[in-house]
């Protein structure tokens, strides 16, 4: 009996299935959910350009999440009973894409193989529209893509949705941008397990080198000093790393990337102070006001204070805040905690031990659904290459709202 899937049967049905769901997806019955989010991609006119339409498209059929927190690809998989479990499996398998900038590693019958500059891992890749899609593309080229898993045949992978094609002479442009991508989005570099373990790595020797540096894992600075203190950091670990590489080649200078100056965001800036903590779990982060709460803690009377409650209720309502700061304001005044928050909820029998976590847990469930990830990316040994910089270099996470860098 034949085991081995049928991979040109595979190449069909997909195409078939992908062909079944645009339609589906693009049915008046997603019109509502559709419909915003291309006139959001469209330009200053309300125009939306074809390889900007298949984007939001092949998103919002993979990606996007329903009312109910099902995908169009889940309503298409229910609602198709005729469906075989295979033709199932290989919709599902479309939810969880590949995004990246990949390097053409060379050319094997019909597909392609693609090293991907963001995690690090090798993806041999078809096309569902046939082989004449890669006629143009050559080894040492770029391309720009999704990739979803072809479920039938294993380590098998198809372009989903629009592929940008870069000649070799651009690979500085595409390392610069894969490693924007890196700083800005470091789940897709941690789709490689690995780079998960460095990135855990990396940031413990860069806590342990902020703390010596700065005297403390936990500072409270006017936002000037803060921004000071961080670059002046930056600059320091950054000479570190150099002066501990191998010397280069006679008649060669050592070169290592500019850092680009560190800016806190605008709603951080414009506070009285910033709180710096960089945690072993949650990484980097800046809390605006934090010395506000400090006071707070420090002389719970000032929980009848209009101003205090109402920063305590912000770190405790929005998502852009974990529960980081919460925790450790809380470990720090044992002996206050319980009456900041029983004047805050107007709870009298409240106290932290009993009720702590349920009240963080309460109010920030999407905290803990989410598995941990490092507060630094890794960049790989080629993309380390393309950017002439050390391998296995950490790269920091850019500010979002008050979240780690």
């Amino acid at each position: 009996m034949n085991t081995v899937p049928d991979l040109a049967h595979a190449l069909r049905r997909s195409a078939e299935l992908k062909e079944e769901l645009v339609a589906f997806g693009e049915s008046r019955a997603f019109d509502r959910f559709l419909t915003p989010l291309l006139s959001e991609a469209g330009g200053p006119d309300g125009m939306v350009d074809e390889a900007t339409a298949i984007s939001v498209i092949d998103h919002f059929l993979l990606q996007y999440r329903l009312p109910d927190g099902n995908t169009v690809a889940d309503r298409f998989v229910a609602r198709r009973t005729a469906l075989t479990d295979a033709d199932r499996e290989t919709v599902l398998a479309w939810r969880d894409p590949v995004e990246g900038l990949f390097e053409v590693r060379g050319k094997d019958g019909g597909s392609l193989l693609l090293l991907n500059l963001l995690d690090d891992l090798e993806y041999r890749t078809y096309s569902n529209a046939g082989r004449s899609v890669f006629r143009a593309v050559t080894k040492g080229s770029f391309l720009g893509a999704r990739l979803v898993a072809l479920a039938a045949v294993p380590g098998a992978w198809l372009v989903s949705g629009v592929m940008s094609a870069y000649p070799r002479s651009s690979a500085r442009d595409i390392a610069g941008a894969a490693l924007e991508l890196a700083t800005s989005r470091p789940e897709l570099v941690f789709r490689n397990p690995a780079k998960v373990e460095q990135g855990w790595q990396r940031m413990r020797e860069d806590r342990a080198a902020f703390a010596e540096f700065c005297g403390s894992d936990e500072l409270v600075l006017p936002p000037a000093e803060a921004e000071d203190l961080i670059n002046a950091y930056y600059r320091h670990r950054q000479a570190t790393i150099v002066t501990g590489q191998p010397s280069p080649p006679r008649g060669k200078r050592r070169r290592s990337p500019d850092l680009p100056a560190f800016e806190l965001p605008p709603e951080l800036a414009d506070s009285d102070t910033i709180g710096v903590i960089y945690d072993e779990v949650d990484g980097l982060n800046f809390y605006a006001d934090y010395g506000t709460l400090l006071d707070l803690f420090a002389k719970p009377t000032l929980a009848g204070h209009k101003r205090h409650q109402d920063l305590l209720r912000t770190y405790l309502r929005e998502e852009s805040i974990t529960p980081l700061p919460i925790r450790r304001l809380a470990a720090a005044h044992p002996e206050t905690v319980d009456a900041v928050f029983r004047r805050l909820l107007r709870k009298p029998g409240f106290t932290w031990s009993e009720h702590g976590d349920a009240l963080l847990r309460r109010r920030k469930p999407w905290y803990y659904l989410n598995e941990p990830r490092p507060g630094v990316s890794v960049i790989g040994d080629r993309l380390s290459e393309l950017l002439r910089v050390a391998p296995g270099e950490r790269v920091r996470q850019s500010v979002d709202g008050h979240q780690r860098t």
